[in-house]
């Protein structure tokens, strides 16, 4: 069948990447989204594995909808009773860009009426209580071309369960991991957050460091859904559990000026089995102490409006450039909404990379370091 994983603009060649990884080729990448091609087991490890995908949804299909009468017979001539029982729950949501049928509530309320007549068709029935597992329809309109498709994830992928408390405007883990994936580091390398807020650039570094799959500590719609039956889920769950490597020594530290967001990250770290993996410490960026050769600095700065004021925000940017020039072998990662962070450094970035933090596009800056030495190969 085919799959969508859904994603941040700016991320799509990542999740791309991570797709490979995972063994899926066939794939398309479009903005926003990446289509590939795979089975049930798909669904569940794509859930499980994916770092900085949002969603992963099942593709229905796709027809040209200028009138609601097409709309309409485009939806009912699907195959949606193959996934949903007739005891589903089968909401609809909607968007629609750039197409004639621009009224979305309009829209959702034609494909949910042709939904109905297909499943009347399919289990005999004239009503539908929707009492049982849920399945999430999408219909988005673009270009006058309607693609419909059913969600299999539920919460957005970024919410891994492990974080029970936030600080003020916290980095999501999607674009946290992300960070770290464009960097180079790998679990023997030491990697600093000196504005760690509520630890998730340390935390998704630790997790992935030990090859735990994010998802594993949370719940999925589609493990209710009969069309998937439970030994997939199980099959992909003890793939997960079985490559986990928690025998691999981590040097991962974070600090923050805040204690309660330490106290903050110090729960969340706890929450995902990794509170005594991560050293976390409340101390001034000016005072941080990086130990170790080369390590990284991924972070993301606090803006003016955490600080309270701009020249604060300029200030601590000026004292982490100051320490990242006496460490010779160090790389840094930065992401900020300002774009002349060389300004408050010695040195322009390696390369930039646009990205947005919510709605906000900042600027992932890359100082590439030096690599550790590759160590002998053993005879």
């Amino acid at each position: 069948m085919e799959l969508i994983a859904t994603c941040p603009m700016g991320l799509e060649s990542i999740v791309a990447r991570e797709l490979k990884e995972l063994g899926y080729e066939d794939m398309m990448v479009e903005n926003g989204r990446i289509r590939f091609r795979g089975d049930e087991l798909a669904i569940c490890r794509a859930n499980l594995w994916l770092r900085t995908a949002d969603r992963i949804l099942i593709n229905m299909g796709e027809f040209k909808a200028t009138t609601f009468d097409e709309l309409f017979e485009g939806t009912k001539a699907l195959d949606l009773p193959d996934w949903i029982p007739a005891n589903g729950e089968f909401p609809v949501e909607g968007r629609s860009h750039k197409s004639q049928l621009s009224s979305v509530p309009a829209c959702q309320g034609i494909v949910k009426k042709a939904v109905v007549e297909k499943m009347k068709q399919r289990h005999r029935k004239e009503w539908f209580e929707e009492t049982g597992p849920r399945f999430v329809i999408e219909v988005s309109l673009l270009n006058d071309v309607a693609t419909l498709t059913i969600d299999t994830t539920g919460p957005s992928l970024h919410k891994r369960g492990y974080r029970k408390l936030v600080t003020e405007a916290p980095l999501k883990e999607t674009l946290a991991a992300a960070m770290i994936l464009l960097s180079r580091w790998k679990p023997e390398r030491p990697l600093y957050d000196p504005f760690c807020g509520s630890g998730t650039i340390p935390v998704e570094a630790a997790l992935l460091g030990w090859n735990i799959a994010p998802g594993i500590r949370r719940s999925f719609p589609s493990e209710h859904w009969p069309s998937l039956p439970d030994n997939v889920w199980q099959q992909a769950r003890d793939e997960a559990y079985d490559l986990v490597r928690d025998d691999v020594p981590l040097q991962i530290s974070g600090s923050d000026i805040d204690p309660a967001a330490i106290e903050v990250a110090k729960a969340s770290a706890k929450s995902a089995g990794l509170g005594k993996e991560i050293r976390f410490e409340v101390v001034p960026v000016a005072k941080i102490r990086p130990s170790g050769d080369y390590g990284c600095f991924i972070t993301n700065p606090p803006y003016g409006e955490r600080l309270g004021d701009r020249s604060a925000a300029e200030k601590t940017l000026r004292q982490l450039g100051s320490i990242f020039d006496t460490l010779e072998s160090w790389s840094a990662f930065v992401l900020s909404p300002t774009k002349q962070l060389e300004h408050y450094w010695s040195k322009a970035p390696t390369k930039r990379r646009k990205l947005f933090n919510g709605r906000i596009e900042c600027t992932l800056f890359q100082y590439f370091g030096p690599l550790p030495p590759r160590k002998p190969k053993e005879q």
